[in-house]
């Protein structure tokens, strides 16, 4: 039977078919949505629970750990880890990657209404969270600045005007301001007036909730109308406050303004954050502004150019809202890397195709031979995009990356079709006559290539985890351009060679010279066969040196995961002493600025403090700058030569650590330290756990010279006040343990006392001392509250107090105490290197009572070497079981695959030359080799089956004369691969330097294992059928060559 035959006598409906297939593509492109990585969206839920003034230790056990043991009785829980700092904890629950997070997220709002009776009863609300991927980054940064507005007038526009409208947008999920400053009346306790008046903190508290009120008061019902009767008992600013009567001396009022300093200010004046830009170009002097920055995140699978697009649209239309003073400026866009790297992908494959299409002519030098197989690409490419659209694929760097890729295998079916036809008529067959031949006989040829090669990918699409989610649209988008090209090279393909091939038998110029030279090849490949044949233990033990060299080769080679990528951006951390003030950290951080935005490579940065540190927690010890760097095509170094140059300047500053870094390409949980890899330790003893903490940061510093920027999340030395309440003395006086406690969050909570209720937002007034006497610890001597005798009692005359240090922070993991230590990789040094030497030092030096292990891309690391390896050899037994289904033989797969290790030969070695390292995408390079590299044996058993069985041929004979007469297709898919494979293996456009490996793997791989499986096959086809005996097989099986006689 063939197939081809239906469409060979029917043009019009092939041509039609093959229409649709293009038109349906057309749209479907149309309509993918762009992005940078596939959509991975990890079931991640963030809570946060806030008590101002609460230290660590109680938000760690009344706090974090009461949510943190309700949290455990959820399902589908895959890792949880909390951090307590100051006035809040911070807990990320990360589900398995099946569980559904709509389910979860009510799964943890029953769980913190379960637990709430059991909180603090002083907290001012209840746990909030939100949906965290921790994959997914803004797309857009919008800066708003003014030389004349307040930072919280800033604010209002901010949360009031741009971020709802912006929330509006087509595919935006939300707008989250950062350094926001929102406005706040802050009453500032004057102590020594308080004292002076016989007042107490407590009568403050209750003033500002008696005369600061927002009831409901009611209706009148008169015959004729009807009136709302509105009281006036809010009170909107500081002005407002500052006359309210607190109590009665003497007979005199006593009013705020008396005894405290009240002030329009914002909530968080510990938190700070400054745009440097470059306005007057790389060499003019810098701009510093004091900014608000919102970040604009995507909802998962839109476009992200077109949200991007649209948010740009509707910033002009703000200009009208906001004041003339009020600049909003667009800080960084996401997009402008896709975009570049969308182009340049476009760009890649518009190269790949031209360099596959000249291969093909440099072959055939015809021009109509050139075109049909050419053909196969943008119809294979076009029903490609229609299967994304279906299965809500994106147009990202993997997916695009596996059409650029496919390109160089696409058009392997069409030329094996083509020149098997080519062949005919070179003979003397008419084009209709050799196109029905030629099909017939090579059909089951390209059957085999073509399913085999797909099923390599099969595993791939049962990956478990993240590496799973990430690269299943790699392995759908390759398989589908696979076998759509199958389906091309069997109906357009002859149909086209049927109508349009002609063939030139007298050839001279270049088309003579170039036969000419293949002649020569070709006779010089007959010799060289013929004496390998003769000397086939010759081959085997070349076979043998390849496959130790192989096992050799893996065992040597550095492993790595995702490598970063350039995408014109870095990060400063910047971490003092535990107990730094806020504003020391600001100047400090400030200087480090002053460096930065000196280097000619930085385009502009936002500087910030305060609002937590790197792990999301923290303290005012903490700094972090977020660097955009000019555009790659712009600069000669690279971002990580740039951070390398940065890193010695930020060590000249004594005060404080400088950690300087690129993101990751890819955020997979964990507590994000000062860098992107940690390993954590955990004990059930806590005073154990911190006793060995530091030693293991010590010892991997001294030991580990693989790794750099060390740094823990252990704060255990922040000053800290212990506060002894003397129980009788406070009884005496008629007060308790809760009197006492709330005296001192009256005094510096600071407390949230009452709520202005504005028209668009409420604002909160804050209860606190005066800042002046917040800076030492005499204060605490002048703090004094009523008691319910009336008298006003000093706060010292019922505790002791005594200056000691304790946690900045407390980590849970899990429920147990956890430390982790962050470390970042030297240059030139592999993921895989490091966390074997840094687990080693672990081992060693820590008691068992400590367990260790990796957290985020490192954990995954460790997880997927030791999954990558099965699954390449699942992968090569899906071939085998296909390939032994479709031959009916046990024997023949083997022989097929005995090129193997000398593909994995070449790609390790061009590797290893190149300075590249194992990583997922080069693993993905050797996954693509099993299937490429079988194609040459194919065609070459196909033909020596035929002739064995059909015309009595001698498995040497029939071998010797498959490889003669398929060398030319041979050469020519192979040549097509390696061509279509070259520009990324050349690292060409923006992010190629992360693509490069799996070129090179590609590009080693074929160039090794077509100089040896050209004589392997053959000699181990031989020896095979000198051991077994060939089985006859039914003439119902398709003929799969050429007559021979």
């Amino acid at each position: 039977m063939n197939i081809s035959e239906i469409f060979i006598r029917r043009p019009i409906a092939t041509s039609l078919l093959m229409a649709g297939i293009g038109l349906f593509g057309v749209i479907a492109y149309r309509a993918l949505p762009v992005s940078d990585l596939p959509l991975v969206d990890y079931p991640t839920l963030n809570v946060r629970a806030g008590l101002p003034g609460g230290d660590p230790g109680t938000m760690a056990s009344s706090v974090a750990s009461p949510l943190e043991r309700q949290f455990t009785t959820i399902a589908g829980l895959d890792s949880m880890t909390s951090r307590s700092g100051s006035g809040d904890a911070n807990i990320t629950l990360q589900f398995d990657l099946n569980r559904d997070i709509d389910s979860a997220t009510v799964d943890v709002q029953t769980a913190i209404a379960a637990v709430m009776p059991l909180l603090p009863a002083g907290m001012p609300s209840a746990p909030s969270f939100r949906k965290n991927n921790p994959n997914e980054q803004p797309i857009m940064m919008l800066n708003l600045t003014s030389n004349t507005l307040t930072l919280s007038a800033l604010d209002d526009y901010a949360e009031t005007v741009i971020a709802p409208r912006i929330s509006m947008v087509s595919g935006v999920s939300q707008v989250q301001v950062q350094g926001a400053s929102k406005y706040a009346v802050r009453v500032q306790l004057d102590p020594d007036k308080l004292h002076a008046q016989h007042i107490g903190l407590n009568e403050v508290d209750q003033a500002l909730q008696n005369w600061n009120v927002n009831l409901p008061t009611g209706q009148l019902f008169g015959a004729a109308s009807t009136y709302n009767i509105k009281a006036a008992g809010q009170l909107m600013n500081a002005a407002a406050f500052r006359p309210i009567i607190v109590s009665y001396r003497r007979g005199a009022p006593v009013r705020l303004d008396q005894v405290a300093n009240v002030v329009d200010s914002i909530e968080n004046v510990m938190n700070g954050s400054w745009f440097y830009s470059k306005p007057n170009g790389p060499t003019g002097p810098p701009l510093k502004q004091t900014a608000i920055t919102l970040q604009v995140m995507r909802q998962p699978g839109s476009n992200t150019i077109a949200v991007t697009d649209a948010v740009r649209a509707l910033l002009p239309s703000f200009e009208s809202e906001i004041p003339p003073s009020v600049h909003l400026t667009v800080r960084q866009d996401r997009s402008r890397t896709i975009r570049k790297a969308f182009k340049d992908i476009q760009v890649t494959m518009l190269i790949t195709l031209v360099l596959v299409v000249g291969v093909i002519f440099l072959f055939l030098h015809n021009g109509s031979a050139t075109m049909i197989p050419a053909l196969a690409l943008p119809f294979s490419i076009l029903g490609t995009f229609a299967v994304m659209q279906v299965l809500h694929f994106s147009l990202n760097n993997l997916s695009m990356m596996a059409l650029i890729l496919s390109i160089g295998f696409v058009v392997d079916d069409a030329i094996v079709m083509l020149e098997n036809i080519v062949r005919h008529m070179e003979n003397g067959e008419r084009p209709l006559e050799a196109s029905l031949k030629g099909s017939r006989e090579i059909g089951f040829t390209i059957l085999t290539m073509t399913t085999s090669l797909g099923a390599v990918f099969i595993p791939i699409l049962f990956m478990s985890g993240i590496l799973g989610r990430l690269f299943r649209e790699f392995a759908v988008t390759i398989t589908t351009a696979i076998l759509i090209s199958g389906v091309v090279s069997i109906t357009l393909t002859p149909m086209l060679c049927s109508r349009f091939l002609r063939v030139v038998h007298s050839k001279k110029g270049f088309a003579g010279l170039m036969d000419r030279a293949f002649d020569g090849l070709l006779h010089g490949y007959e010799r060289s066969l013929a004496s390998v044949l003769r000397h086939r233990v010759v081959m085997l033990a070349v076979f043998a040196a390849v496959a130790a060299a192989t096992v050799h080769m893996f065992n040597i080679i550095p492993t790595g995961f995702i490598p970063d990528q350039d995408n014109d951006s870095m990060f400063v951390n910047l971490q003092a002493a535990q107990g730094t003030s806020y504003y020391d950290m600001a100047r400090w951080t400030q200087q480090t600025s002053d460096v930065v935005i000196r280097n000619p490579y930085v385009d502009s940065f936002l500087a910030s403090v305060g609002g937590g540190g790197p792990g999301g927690g923290g303290g005012s010890n903490n700094g972090r700058i977020q660097v955009q760097l000019v555009p790659r095509a712009q600069r000669d170094l690279t971002a990580q030569q740039i951070a390398q140059q940065l890193r010695p300047a930020l060590l000249r500053f004594p005060g404080f650590r400088g950690f300087v870094g690129l993101p990751p390409s890819l955020q997979i949980g964990g507590r994000m330290g000062n860098q992107n890899f940690s390993i954590m330790m955990q004990s059930m003893n806590t005073e154990e756990l911190y006793q060995w903490a530091p030693k293991l940061e010590q010892a991997i510093a001294d030991q580990v010279t693989d790794v750099q920027d060390l740094s823990t999340d252990m704060e255990m030395k922040s000053p800290r006040i212990n506060l002894v309440i003397d129980r009788d003395k406070a009884a005496m006086v008629g007060l308790n343990a809760t009197n006492v406690q709330n005296a001192l969050y009256d005094a510096l909570g600071p407390k949230w006392a009452t709520t202005i209720y504005g028209d668009t937002a409420q604002y909160r007034v804050l209860l606190e001392l005066d800042p002046k006497y917040q800076g030492h610890v005499d204060s605490l001597e002048k703090v004094a509250f009523k008691a319910p005798n009336g008298s006003i009692v000093p706060l010292q005359s019922v505790i002791n107090f005594k200056e000691t240090v304790g946690p900045q922070s407390i980590n849970h993991s899990g429920q147990l105490p956890s430390v982790s230590v962050s470390f970042g990789l030297k240059p030139g040094v592999s993921l895989g290197t490091a966390t074997a030497h840094v687990k080693q030092v672990a081992d060693r030096l820590l008691p068992p009572t400590i367990s260790t292990s990796f957290e985020g891309q490192a954990r995954v690391f460790q997880q997927s070497m030791t999954n990558l390896g099965l699954l390449l050899f699942i992968a090569i037994g899906v071939v085998y079981i296909v390939l032994g289904a479709l031959y009916e033989s046990y024997i023949h797969p083997i022989t097929i695959l005995s090129g193997l290790p000398s593909a994995g030969l070449g790609a390790l070695v061009t590797l290893y030359l190149f300075g590249n390292e194992l990583n997922i995408y080069s693993f993905v390079g050797l996954v693509m080799l099993i299937g490429i590299v079988k194609k040459n044996a194919i065609m070459q058993i196909d033909f020596a089956l035929d002739a064995e069985r059909r015309h009595g041929r001698t498995p040497s004979e029939a071998i010797y004369e498959g490889c003669i007469i398929r060398f030319r297709p041979i050469m020519m898919t192979t040549m097509a691969a390696l061509f279509g494979s070259a520009p990324i293996a050349l690292g060409y456009g923006a992010g190629g330097e992360a693509r490069r490996p799996l070129g090179l793997a590609v590009v080693g791989g074929l160039v090794v294992s077509q100089l040896i499986t050209l004589y392997l096959t053959p000699v181990v086809y031989t020896y095979m059928a000198g051991m077994f005996k060939t089985r006859k097989i039914p003439v119902t099986r398709p003929v799969t060559a050429q007559t021979i006689g």
